[in-house]
């Protein structure tokens, strides 16, 4: 929505999304000369090509103004996992393994301990996660990184790739009405909406009754949470189908429709919403509406299964991350997500509307 909290706070989602198309709709055209490599339609978590028989899984993101946090507390050892969850936790939507991830880092003032620092991180998510960091680059950008202060700035981001059997992706397209949606916990707003949270929640070192001792500051910079060990786990399960995978990001649980548009959603039994949510909203005088357009509310990840196999899958999903459980269901609705428990429902895009 145009004139939604986060648009207020600078950051127009709804305005990105025309502009991508305009972007996607050129890039499509490209002519290599060749047949193309990709098989796997645009709009996925990632994209696959066949290279020599076998898909290649690609995927890119960054960390987004969770940078500034660690800017302006001067911690930068978390920031790190937070790229590389952003990426894999991509990747493995598609069914993919992934094998390798290369960071890109831009900073203002080249600092021996922040990169340090930054690597940290790096190394712990790509542990995590199960990945290698092989290669990477750092470009010194004075003239157009500006730190909170200077000469503090960098941006952090990265490229992932991974490998799945051509037969084995998971595109969404085995979907059907009745599947269960599982819901994974996330570990607060991993690394979406920071623009509308730092505006609700601008001291950093305060820290408020509802985040049980912790700091807005120690909040923020919780890590994203890795998900690539349980999605794969299920994926190699031969009790359960995966029909889908959704990484919940930024939009929310509008991130749904883009495993197929044949379907709609059910949300009507959601996670526990994290304490910081209630706390920006309440802060941030941020609308129902806003809170579950902007962040993940409590589920980083999804999983798509027949419902019959759905006990055995959260039990699967809880060994790697405790209070998975079913969270809605498939619906006939074609593209619409709803959510019952927020008295809400909506199409990617178009926002929210009360149901």
């Amino acid at each position: 929505m145009a004139d939604s909290a986060y648009a207020r706070a600078g950051v127009d989602t709804s305005r990105a999304d025309r502009a991508i198309s305009g972007l996607v709709d050129v890039l499509r055209t490209i002519d290599t000369g060749k047949p193309s490599r990709s098989v796997l339609r645009s709009g996925h978590y990632a994209a696959v090509i066949e290279l020599s028989g076998v898909g290649l899984a690609l995927s890119t993101d960054g960390v987004g103004s969770k940078v500034i946090v660690a800017e302006q507390l001067g911690r930068y050892d978390t920031v790190g996992i937070d790229c590389v969850a952003m990426n894999v936790n991509d990747l493995v939507c598609v069914g993919a393994e992934p094998i390798a991830l290369l960071d890109y880092i831009a900073v203002e003032d080249a600092d021996p301990e922040v990169l340090r620092q930054i690597a940290v991180g790096l190394k712990s998510g790509a542990e995590q996660a199960g990945v290698e960091i092989p290669g990477g680059e750092l470009a010194q950008l004075p003239e157009l990184i500006r730190g909170h202060p200077s000469p503090r700035g960098f941006d952090l981001a990265a490229s992932s790739f991974g490998i799945v059997a051509l037969d084995a992706i998971v595109t969404g397209e085995a979907i059907v009405q009745g599947d269960a949606v599982i819901g994974l916990p996330s570990n607060g707003l991993h690394s979406n909406g920071y623009t509308l949270a730092r505006r609700a929640l601008p001291d950093l070192e305060q820290a408020p009754a509802e985040l049980g001792g912790a700091t807005v500051g120690d909040e923020l910079l919780r890590p994203t949470a890795i998900y690539v060990r349980a999605a794969l786990d299920l994926l190699r399960s031969d009790a359960i189908d995966v029909h889908g995978l959704a990484h919940i990001t930024g939009d929310g649980f509008l991130n749904l429709p883009r495993l197929s548009d044949s379907v709609g959603w059910s949300i009507d039994s959601p996670l526990p919403v994290p304490h910081v949510c209630d706390l920006i909203a309440e802060r941030g005088s941020v609308s129902p509406e806003d809170m579950w357009e902007t962040f993940n509310m409590g589920c980083g990840f999804c999983c798509v299964v027949p419902s019959a196999q759905a006990d055995g899958a959260v039990a699967a999903l809880a060994d790697h991350h405790a209070g998975a459980a079913v969270i809605g269901s498939v619906t006939a609705e074609a593209g619409l997500v709803e959510l019952p428990f927020a008295g809400l429902a909506g199409r990617r895009g178009d926002g929210f509307r009360r149901t």
